[in-house]
């Protein structure tokens, strides 16, 4: 019974989290709720960048009633200053009698030493409730403060027959509107969306979030930080007027595009990087602008190349019932001579989006 009340409780913590979602980054979205006499007495989930952590808000909504009380928490509570104090001794000063905690936060700034702090209290800990949970909602995070290299999801729209647009480059639309619509809640989960200068070119595509869960954003109660958008052209060939670099459609400074130095994309306050290899665009990505998750689309060439430099760590493949033949676009360019050669994939998800359906695919690299 005790671990049915904590899964029960946990759940609500990451709900909590799951508020928190499109307005933490580059800080990991943590939910907290604080139970005594087996009921919920304080809430709090984490503030944008500045403002206090998940643990904070359920203490001072809890109050007095916080002493002698459990907390469920989705992460390890921090133990260093940073912008804020350290949670944990934010539970030891409330009288926390027990802090639950789901899953732990390999930050090296972190990393046991807020359980520490509450085991040198003598408040009792129990770790691993609903963990996988947990980490699915801090993917990037947890990834690269474990010192990997930002969470790479790589989103492609298909016929059934593995096609992406007819050979004509016609391509709106193969998927639905719920599968475009699933699309934007990844945008607004990710840190940066990335693409190619041919789907620029293609697509004139601004890659922000216009809309989530079928309304517009003007629409609902949610904050929602938009993501960076990344271009990748090597051969300089962006469009001043596209409309990425409008200032009336996008937010110029949240622009990265990776190319030989162009003084009239300065002019616009453009961020230009170097071209370079993928694996250290993806390290500058992380050092320099604590960017932790990438939604990747793109066409064909692009995804091929991150697949085989096996950066991709999660693919969304909505396809739909259709049949575009064998003339159209692949959707990737990988060039294979064996069935030993095949890239494989576990299935982590299948949802149908109305006719589409949506694969969410871990590659086995």
């Amino acid at each position: 019974m005790k671990n049915q009340l904590h899964d029960f409780f946990m759940q609500q913590a990451l709900n909590m989290a799951e508020t928190a979602r499109f307005r933490t980054r580059p800080n990991p979205a943590v939910g907290c709720v604080i139970v005594k006499d087996g009921e919920i007495v304080g809430r709090g989930a984490t503030a944008p960048v500045g403002g206090s952590h998940a643990e904070v808000y359920a203490l001072k909504d809890a109050g007095d009633k916080a002493h002698g009380a459990t907390a469920y928490v989705t992460l390890e509570p921090c133990a260093h200053y940073g912008r804020t104090p350290p949670c944990a001794n934010a539970l030891v000063k409330a009288g926390i009698k027990q802090v639950i905690i789901a899953t732990l936060d390999p930050n090296p700034l972190v990393a046991g030493k807020g359980v520490q702090i509450l085991h040198d209290a003598g408040i009792i800990t129990e770790i691993g409730i609903l963990e996988q949970q947990a980490i699915a909602q801090n993917q990037g995070f947890l990834k690269v403060m474990a010192g990997g290299l930002p969470y790479i999801r790589l989103k492609i729209a298909t016929s059934l027959d593995g096609r992406t647009a007819m050979a004509s480059g016609e391509s709106k639309w193969i998927t639905g509107e719920f599968s475009r619509q699933d699309v934007q809640f990844w945008r607004a989960s990710s840190a940066a969306v990335m693409t190619g200068i041919d789907t620029i070119l293609a697509d004139d595509a601004l890659l922000n979030v216009r809309s989530l869960y079928g309304k517009p954003l003007s629409e609902l109660d949610i904050d929602v930080v938009q993501p960076y958008r990344i271009i990748l052209d090597r051969q300089g060939r962006l469009p001043l007027d596209a409309k990425i670099l409008n200032p009336e459609h996008s937010e110029i400074k949240k622009v990265i595009v990776m190319t030989p130095f162009r003084q009239e994309l300065a002019d616009k306050d453009v961020i230009q990087l170097d071209v370079m290899p993928l694996d250290e665009l993806l390290l500058t990505l992380k050092k320099d602008f604590q960017i932790y998750d990438i939604l990747l689309e793109c066409g064909a060439t692009l995804a091929t190349a991150f697949l085989q430099h096996q950066l991709v760590d999660e693919v969304l493949q909505y396809v739909a019932p259709m049949y575009l033949g064998q003339d159209a676009r692949a959707l990737n360019q990988l060039h294979l001579d064996t069935l030993s050669q095949a890239l494989h994939f576990d299935v982590l998800e299948i949802q149908q989006l109305e006719r589409d359906i949506r694969l969410r695919l871990k590659p086995i690299y």
